[in-house]
């Protein structure tokens, strides 16, 4: 049988789903890769893979895309891990860095500043001084293990997962496992019960894991990720799809 090649998100919050993967049959069945999410991304749209654990905006780029499992990296109310970090208040903000290593987040900064916070800053791709501008007015996007521990380091720090809601009411969905092709019912059966086991196995996979002093990796693997991919997640992941088609 020939292998389902998959990429995943190699962030922190993906570590229960990559130790479900690893610790279960599933892993003779499948190539698995290690990706930050924009190559992940880049990887399905490219059909270098057949899944990806993608950030969810990256789905607009895909002629064909499925949602394969019960299961997502999202988040109720704040994510901890998803920010703007700004050396002024949000309404000040001039300028806007966005995240190299992102898709979504730097969408759902640009859908809250147009819609809730109802700004229009000049936003800058690969910034050269990308995250570590001292101007008064520039602000950034970053998510991801490189935020861990940063959530006092700036006056203004806006967790983007929390604005959401504040904005809809909604959960938000970061990533979420997309096929670009039809992918067979059983294998999709056998992958969420393989993601479960990850979710399952949460304190055996704490033995193996580095914790920091500056971050609660418990915490936000047990309660700040939410892993469920919920009936309001997919109405959140659509809705947020529909706020990005809408920006340009």
């Amino acid at each position: 049988m020939k292998k389902i090649r998959i990429s995943a998100v190699s962030y922190t919050n993906t570590k229960p789903f990559l130790y479900g993967l690893q610790h279960t049959d599933i892993i003779n069945q499948i190539d698995l890769s290690l990706d930050i999410p924009a190559d992940c991304a880049q990887k399905l749209i490219d059909d270098q893979v057949d899944i990806g654990l993608i950030p969810v905006a990256a789905t607009l780029n895909l002629p064909e895309w499925h949602l394969v499992s019960d299961y997502c990296i999202g988040a109720v109310g704040a994510v901890n891990s998803v920010f703007v970090f700004s050396n002024c208040p949000i309404d000040e903000v001039e300028v806007l860095q966005l995240d190299p290593e992102s898709r979504s987040s730097n969408n759902l900064a640009r859908v809250l500043l147009k819609n809730y916070w109802k700004l229009n800053p000049a936003l800058v791709t690969n910034a050269d001084d990308y995250g570590k501008s001292q101007d008064t007015n520039t602000a950034f996007v970053q998510i991801g293990d490189r935020t861990f521990g940063k959530a006092d380091s700036y006056r203004y720090v806006y967790d983007l997962a929390e604005e959401w809601t504040k904005f809809t009411g909604l959960p938000f969905t970061f990533a979420a496992w997309i096929a670009n092709k039809p992918i067979p019912q059983s294998f999709i059966e056998t992958l969420n019960l393989s993601l479960q086991y990850g979710l399952d196995h949460r304190d055996e996979l704490f033995k193996e894991m580095p914790m920091r002093n500056d971050f609660d990796i418990k915490d936000y693997l047990m309660h700040k990720i939410d892993y469920l991919l919920s009936d309001k997640k997919k109405e959140a992941l659509y809705l947020f799809l529909d706020y990005i088609k809408k920006l340009n």
